[in-house]
């Protein structure tokens, strides 16, 4: 019969308890954590000590934590649970129903919703009833003022969003349909309304009627599927938002009447991966299962400049060479060099026919082009949209008609602060 090795626990033994319910919060919040993982988290704790709270930190990260972006997730979690001794007060209060107004008072930080609702999973009571609601007369109530839950949930920022907000959001976003631009290629096909006479056909049928001309067949310009190239910011600010539009991605390649030529896919960080084959799998969480086990760099730094060199040195003729919509998702927070993000950008916007820039940062109103890397960027667009909700992501069929409003404004207010400055 096998020995069971006893496992030490910490002085204390309350400090294995509390971890296998913050191990339980980590389940509820999405982390895939087993009991395993727990016993290793507690052996983890009794070797290093209870000495910093940083080293505590990291020492169960290294346990719990087991792919990039359960990170923000985790963070969270663990200052609730370890670190804000009033975090069950602050939590219930942000996420019970207030009298005050639809709004919080104070917006939620990423993921720390998500790690609210794990921690509070069977810790908020339940509302009182009154009398009527137990068993008297139903009461009407007016709600055509209300915002509805689709209504309010397409207004919600991604990184607001509770686990089982994010959830309906994505299946929001794989019903999205994103409309394809008429391209006429220099090619033509008969046509009875054409503008211009087909004069191969007509000498054709002249010869086969001796000479004499009966009519004067025409032929108009075919139009040609356009393709789509999405370039995709994985760093450490984009990440929430680069899942929502990965997500969005995939319904675009798996819908077969989309009208698309080709689609092709990349993520960039600090090296840019082609990850367009993986998004032809069925399965949405199968696909960028697969995608983010390629991309290495998620929620690392960001070097727009150097990927954005390489997309166009290996990848640019063969994905645009016949014309294609590049659509760019980042928040232009460039690390490396912006004088080569200029003339980078300035080469991928030559090549495409047009270029799309979804930046999460334009939701704020007090926003301005001061940061070096959207001030490289921004004169090489065609457009300048937001994406950091669900109403955001269905904007873009507006964008590829051609409205470039929201780029004038920023282009205007990019004028006025290089003058001052």
């Amino acid at each position: 019969m096998a020995e069971y090795i006893p496992l030490e626990l910490p002085e204390n033994p309350r400090l294995a308890e509390n971890i296998a319910h913050f191990a339980r919060a980590l389940r509820y919040a999405g982390l895939p954590v087993g009991p395993g993982r727990v016993a290793d988290a507690v052996r983890a704790v009794a070797a290093s000590g209870f000495t910093s709270r940083m080293d505590f930190y990291h020492t169960l990260a290294a346990c719990f934590i087991s792919r990039p972006e359960h990170r923000l997730v985790f963070a969270q979690t663990f200052r609730l649970f370890w670190r804000d001794p009033r975090f069950l007060e602050h939590m219930m209060s942000m996420m019970l129903p207030s009298v005050r107004g639809v709004q919080e008072e104070r917006k939620a930080q990423a993921a720390e919703k998500r790690a609210a609702q794990a921690l509070l999973q069977d810790q908020i009571p339940e509302m009182p009833q009154s009398e009527d609601e137990r068993g008297g007369e139903e009461i009407e109530v007016d709600s055509t003022l209300t915002m509805s839950e689709q209504e309010r949930l397409r207004s919600l920022d991604f990184e607001q969003m509770t686990a089982e907000e994010l959830a309906r959001a994505k299946r929001q976003i794989a019903e999205i349909r994103l409309p394809v631009p008429v391209m006429l290629s220099r090619r033509c096909a008969p046509d009875l309304q054409g503008a211009r006479i087909d004069a191969r056909r007509t000498l054709r049928a002249a010869l086969r009627n001796g000479g004499e001309l009966r009519q004067l067949p025409r032929m108009a310009p075919k139009p040609r599927p356009l393709s789509l190239v999405a370039l995709c910011d994985i760093s450490g600010s984009m990440s929430q938002y680069s899942r929502a539009m990965l997500h969005f991605l995939h319904a675009v390649s798996n819908d077969g009447g989309s009208g698309w030529g080709r689609i092709h896919a990349f993520t960039f960080g600090t090296r840019l991966t082609n990850i367009t084959r993986h998004l032809k799998a069925k399965d949405v969480d199968a696909a960028l299962a697969a995608a983010g086990a390629e991309a290495q760099d998620w929620q690392g730094g960001t070097r727009i400049g150097e990927t954005l060199a390489r997309f166009n040195r290996d990848w640019s003729r063969r994905v645009l060479g016949q014309g294609a919509v590049v659509i760019l998702i980042t928040d232009g927070l460039e690390r490396g060099d912006p004088d080569l993000l200029a003339l980078e950008a300035g080469r991928l916007g030559r090549s495409a026919r047009k270029l799309i820039w979804v930046n999460p940062l334009l939701r704020w109103e007090e926003f301005a082009p001061r940061a070096k890397g959207i001030q490289a960027l921004l004169p090489h667009v065609d457009v300048f949209r937001t994406g950091h909700n669900i109403a955001s992501i269905e904007g873009l069929a507006d964008a590829l008609s051609g409205d470039g409003g929201e780029k004038a404004r920023m282009m205007q207010a990019l004028h006025s602060y290089t003058s001052e400055g």
